[in-house]
C-alpha cells in the first residue's frame, strides 16, 4: 500500500521539540478569528469547522509551508467563500486592493 499521507499530516513523523509558549495575538490575527466566528455563527452559517479544516488541507504543500496559522485560515476562508459564490474573484480583488491602499505598509 502506498503512503497516502497529505502534506499537512505530520502526525508520527520525527521533528524537533514543540515550543510551548504563550502567543500574544496580533490585531490582524484577532480579526481573522472574528471573521471566522461571524462566518460560522447561526445567523450566517457560511462556514463549518470541517470546511475550514478541509480548506486548509487543500492549500497545497507550498502554501501550507509558506503561510502561518492565521494566513492559512484567511486563504481557506477566501477559497470557500469563492466556491460557494458568496464572493466573486472581482469583489475579493477589489476589497484586497482597498485594504492595501488604506493600510499602505502598515500590517493588517
Amino acid at each position: 500500500m502506498t503512503d497516502r499521507r497529505r502534506h499537512h499530516d505530520m502526525g508520527g513523523l520525527e521533528d524537533g521539540p514543540v515550543e510551548n509558549k504563550e502567543h500574544n495575538s496580533e490585531p490582524w490575527e484577532k480579526r481573522v478569528d472574528a471573521i471566522r466566528s461571524l462566518l460560522s455563527d447561526e445567523k450566517r452559517n457560511l462556514l463549518s469547522v470541517d470546511e475550514l479544516r478541509r480548506g486548509i488541507e487543500d492549500l497545497g504543500a507550498d502554501a501550507y509551508d509558506r503561510y502561518n496559522y492565521y494566513e492559512r485560515w484567511m486563504a481557506a476562508m477566501s477559497n470557500i467563500l469563492l466556491q460557494k459564490n458568496v464572493l466573486s474573484v472581482d469583489e475579493l480583488g477589489r476589497k484586497m486592493a482597498e485594504v492595501e491602499a488604506r493600510q499602505g505598509n502598515k500590517p493588517i
